[in-house]
């Protein structure tokens, strides 16, 4: 599965990120100095995307408790703004099955178990979609989507999203 992201997750772009991920539950309303942020990093990963323009953008789902706890899904607020650049439709084919962990701070194999079976297909899958997240750093949550997906009738899957964490250089 090919993936792209607007920037890279770190100096300002990442402390923008966390700020937009992480804001107040009451504050699920965006203002036009956000939403432009918003577009631009994800009309930048969009261009880059491999292949032409999806059938659908379908968002990284929350689990309802971690829905109701942050008020938003960032990955639907970036699927929604690249659906204003594509004109493609934003589909909620996926569900989260189980409230996972947070992620931040696993290592790459634990997070791979940590989404392993966290995702199901509940409707019928376009053939090409852009599978829409907020940041990416191992992948294992798009590869266990994307492979959701891929089993539901999708061909063709490419992850689109605001930022990559750059790789890694101390491998201790």
């Amino acid at each position: 599965m090919a993936c792209v992201a607007g920037v890279r997750f770190e100096g300002d772009a990442a402390t923008w990120i966390k700020g937009f991920k992480y804001a107040s539950p009451w504050r699920v309303s965006f203002g036009a100095h956000e939403r432009a942020r918003i577009r631009a990093l994800a009309c930048a990963s969009g261009e880059r995307a491999p292949g032409g323009l999806p059938q659908a953008l379908v968002p990284i789902p929350l689990h309802s408790r971690r829905l109701r706890a942050r008020g938003f899904n960032p990955s639907l607020q970036v699927a929604r703004e690249l659906a204003r650049m594509t004109r493609a439709p934003v589909r909620h084919v996926l569900v989260r099955t189980r409230d996972t962990p947070s992620q931040t701070g696993l290592a790459r194999n634990a997070r791979r178990r940590n989404v392993a079976g966290a995702f199901a297909a509940r409707r019928e899958v376009p053939l090409r979609v852009w599978l829409v997240d907020d940041v990416v750093t191992t992948g294992a949550t798009l590869e266990a989507a994307a492979r959701v997906l891929l089993r539901a009738g999708a061909r063709e899957v490419v992850g689109v999203c605001l930022a990559r964490t750059p790789p890694r250089t101390d491998r201790s």
